[in-house]
């Protein structure tokens, strides 16, 4: 990998990855996947697959359950943003399979553990003897030479000899031939799957498992008694995360109205100053969409912090207003001179954090993918909170005081007197 700073302006990591998937996609015979150390080991501990998502599909009949894997994938593969597809496990390869006859031994007049002992000692080896080498012992070990194990025949022609002195060929007691297999069983929870891994590239999470669920369970059929299907992977997280965001933002929106009403005692200012939020959200929202990124973790903490120092603003401005009223100023006057003295703090501010996030929300370099949703939404959403803060919070505060402010001075109808 060349420097970063060597690199073309704009040109990113998933620049990068593209090139070299086209390039690598013309070579039959083995599927390429993308990834990172640091990531990789993360992803294992989560999914048990270095991917940004896993199909766990468990069953016990292992060439069912690869016949099923294949048509998975396929069907994955036609879903936009699926990238790296393929079956983690490697497919079934060559075996040599001796299978021994135990009527067959027993008629010979052999036990079971001769023929074991024997296929021990012709293909794998066994120890015969140790050397000594100073401290250090070392096993003699004893087998067949290659061109006496190297084909199902020539296996098959090692004698065993019985208690009658008889030589039987190893192949008059156990069937040796050339068969396929799985070269790997993975189990988890006591049962046996395989898992398929899939890397997402310019999608969001959330919707890619919505495409995938349905299309697999319209066009894959399987019997669900039998084979189970478990997505694993960083949505996990991203559900916990939201999970505890949907509990906690919702609360502290709460306090903070509270408070904004504690300090300004009335509750519809209160509510003014939250109105800003939506249209900060707004804001955030439709900068990453414009710049194609999706809503995850990193963003959700940056609309945290734009939430905050969108209020903010909110409360150097309303509250300036109020205190201007507050010493006899006419009411038009106070919001038209408020909303000027206010103008340079907010703007202050407002720049200071635009500024310094817009480097983080233009990188491309090492742990930008994590920092530039979260830049993105406080600089953007900021810039349009802003704007609606110096322009339109004012005319809303003027509109809906204006509407109190002429039921206060209303005239009252007299009471009748009573007899």
């Amino acid at each position: 990998m060349k420097p970063y700073n060597t690199w073309k302006f704009g040109k990113t990591k998933a620049d990068l990855i593209e090139e070299m998937s086209a390039k690598l996609s013309t070579m039959p015979g083995y599927t390429v996947s993308f990834s990172q150390p640091i990531i990789d080991m993360v992803m294992d501990q989560i999914a048990g697959a270095h991917s940004d998502l896993a199909l766990k599909i468990c069953g016990d009949d292992i060439s069912g359950t690869r016949h099923l894997a294949d048509k998975v994938v396929n069907v994955l593969r036609t879903i936009p943003g699926a990238a790296d597809v393929a079956i983690d496990q490697e497919p079934p390869l060559p075996q040599l399979q001796i299978v021994a006859d135990r009527d067959r031994i027993a008629q010979y007049g052999l036990n079971f553990s001769d023929v074991a002992d024997m296929i021990e000692l012709a293909i794998g080896g066994k120890a015969i003897s140790q050397i000594f080498v100073g401290s250090k012992s070392y096993d003699v070990i004893c087998r067949f030479d290659d061109a006496s194990r190297n084909t199902p025949e020539s296996i098959g022609n090692p004698l065993l000899i019985n208690g009658a002195g008889a030589k039987i060929p190893l192949s008059q007691v156990a069937d040796v031939k050339m068969t396929t297999g799985a070269s790997t069983i993975s189990r988890e929870m006591n049962k046996r799957h395989l898992t398929i891994h899939v890397n997402l590239r310019g999608v969001d999470l959330t919707e890619f498992l919505n495409k995938a669920n349905n299309l697999i369970a319209k066009e894959v059929q399987y019997d669900r008694d039998t084979v189970h299907l478990q997505w694993a992977g960083q949505f996990e997280n991203q559900h916990r995360a939201y999970n505890h965001l949907a509990a906690v933002v919702p609360l502290a929106l709460g306090i903070m109205l509270l408070l904004l009403f504690a300090a300004c005692g009335k509750f519809r200012q209160a509510a003014l100053m939250m109105s800003v939020v939506p249209l900060a959200l707004f804001g955030g929202m439709l900068a990453l969409n414009v710049r194609g990124m999706t809503l995850n973790a990193s963003s959700a903490v940056g609309f945290i912090a734009l939430i905050g120092v969108a209020i903010q603003n909110g409360v150097i401005m309303i509250s300036h207003i109020n205190n201007l009223r507050s010493r006899d100023r006419g009411f038009k006057e106070s919001i038209i001179t408020g909303a000027k003295h206010r103008f340079r703090p907010i703007l202050m501010t407002a720049t200071v954090a635009v500024l310094g996030l817009l480097p983080a929300s233009l990188s491309t370099g090492i742990g930008s993918d994590v920092q530039r949703p979260l830049a993105t939404v406080i600089v953007y959403g900021l810039l349009f909170a802003t704007v609606i803060t110096l322009y339109v919070l004012p005319a809303l505060y003027y509109l809906v005081e204006k509407h109190y402010l002429e039921e206060d001075k209303a005239p009252t109808k007299p009471q009748e007197p009573t007899v």
